[in-house]
């Protein structure tokens, strides 16, 4: 029996922070409070936490490792990317299986499953719909009711590739609302960033300042306002991954307001890196930066953060998913090919804290919500994630407000050679991070381990997440009868 005690720290849950002990025993919380200290054992490991917080894990429910994307493959597998993710906090990740067009879902599954066998943290995958057929509408029933998948995800951009068209989205969207799953869409109008990439080039604009003209706010606006509306039409809930802009925010809260079931993810690098990045100099370190949606005039930042201070927006992710200096170069005579990525797995949680609750943004119960706890309710993980509580994983992250380092691709655990947060100082960074009860890092010292991670079923979302919707299509008005 391996037991931990943390002792002195104070613990910030989603609901309310409090002065309390925990105690983990075999990958569970055991007790919180006076319980902790009474019932540890004599072997329990002390864990000094006295002046930080210990906060659940971080959850990021959008990163992309080992993907085969534009003619190559991630640079950080599910070990690397996951150990880096450990060393900042994050213990658990969401992942994407996205099938190749025509190919089956299961196959990928499949494929996806076996790559992940190396994680170093807890996985659950979305599984991307990249076309339709019966065959799709059959595999996405056997991902549900026996692989615990209650995500789909669509692409609305990337033409000639990945992307859906309205008839899959419909089909797509129906089977998950049969299902008890979520779509969940990334949206840009893949149609208009097809033509604006080569109205760009032919403007002999080829270089990565070329990326961001191609797919203005309101390709991303468009689109999600799109998404919605077929959600409203069919009853179903929605998740809007990477929200980047002003136009897409809007959107969200607008149907919120009228009591549609939105729910909007932000990127911790559209928080804090604006579109300049685009114009330097140098191509590799403005290739760094090319991935979709772009980075956004400054104004937009201030949109999102207010997102998620008002509730409108949910939950914060990375979309890690790295290309190294010579990936990037595919596309040095042409921005449209240069692989879209970059990471952050590692930095999510210290950015978002310094930029956020340094700042007075938000309290330290509300990032919680936006870096754990939400995403652990969103897709059925809660309170086996997200909550610090008896019974729940032992997955925890002890925070020292005050400690502070400067990031750079020199120090960070991941494989790519660039950090797209690079020189920026953070104050408040984990000083222990544990994951399944087991100290996986500890003051710079990084203890991960290839193939500890789980995979983490996730049932349907419930009858009432989706039976009002039913009732409603069930009871709508039929043609007038003469």
């Amino acid at each position: 029996m391996t037991s931990l005690l943390i002792r002195g720290g104070t613990v910030v849950n989603a609901d309310r922070e409090f002065k309390a002990d925990v105690l983990t025993v075999d990958g569970k919380i055991a007790a919180v409070g006076e319980d902790a200290t009474r019932q540890a054992p004599a072997a329990a490991v002390p864990i000094d936490a006295s002046g930080q917080y210990v906060m659940p894990g971080g959850i990021d429910p959008h990163t992309h490792m080992q993907l085969p994307f534009m003619g190559t493959v991630a640079a950080d597998d599910f070990f690397t990317g996951t150990a880096a993710g450990l060393a900042g906090g994050t213990t658990s990740i969401i992942d994407f299986v996205i099938p190749n067009p025509q190919q089956p879902l299961m196959e990928a599954y499949r494929d996806w499953r076996s790559w992940a066998e190396k994680s170093a943290a807890d996985y659950g995958f979305h599984v991307a719909v990249t076309w339709w057929s019966e065959s799709v509408h059959a595999d996405m029933g056997t991902l549900v009711k026996e692989e615990g998948i209650n995500s789909f995800k669509h692409f609305m951009a990337y033409k000639n590739a990945i992307m859906c068209d309205d008839e899959t989205l419909v089909n797509s969207f129906r089977r998950a609302l049969e299902l008890g799953a979520m779509p969940t869409v990334h949206a840009e109008n893949g149609e208009l960033v097809f033509l604006l990439q080569q109205e760009v080039v032919k403007m002999g604009i080829t270089g990565p300042e070329g990326h961001p003209l191609s797919r203005p706010p309101m390709v991303e606006g468009e689109a999600a306002n799109r998404a919605i509306a077929i959600a409203d039409v069919i009853g179903v809930p929605i998740y809007i991954v990477h929200v980047s802009c002003i136009e897409a925010a809007e959107a969200i809260a607008r149907a919120r307001a009228r009591g549609q079931r939105v729910y909007g993810e932000v990127l911790a690098g559209h928080l804090v890196i604006d579109d300049s990045v685009y114009r330097h100099p140098d191509f590799a370190q403005a290739a760094a930066y090319v991935m979709s949606p772009p980075f956004r005039p400054k104004g937009h930042q201030e949109a999102l953060w207010r997102g998620l201070q008002s509730g409108q927006l949910h939950t914060t992710a990375t979309d890690h998913c790295v290309f190294c200096a010579p990936q990037k170069a595919a596309g040095k005579a042409d921005f449209t090919k240069i692989p879209n990525g970059c990471g952050g797995i590692e930095e999510r949680l210290a950015v978002i804290w310094d930029a956020g609750v340094n700042t007075g943004r938000l309290t330290p119960s509300e990032f919680v919500a936006i870096t754990s706890a939400n995403t652990a309710k969103l897709f059925n993980l809660y309170p086996q994630k997200g909550s610090i509580s008896a019974g729940a994983d032992a997955d925890l992250v002890v925070w020292d407000p005050r400690g502070s380092k400067t990031i750079s691709a020199k120090t960070h655990h991941s494989k790519v050679d660039v950090n797209v947060f690079e020189g920026r100082t953070v104050r408040g960074i984990p000083s222990h991070t544990i994951s399944q009860g087991r100290v996986v890092y500890a003051k710079g010292e990084l203890r991960a381990e290839a193939g500890k991670g789980r995979y983490l079923k996730r049932p349907p979302l419930g009858a009432n997440f989706h039976a009002a919707a039913l009732r409603t299509q069930d009871t709508a008005p039929t043609a007038v009868q003469r």
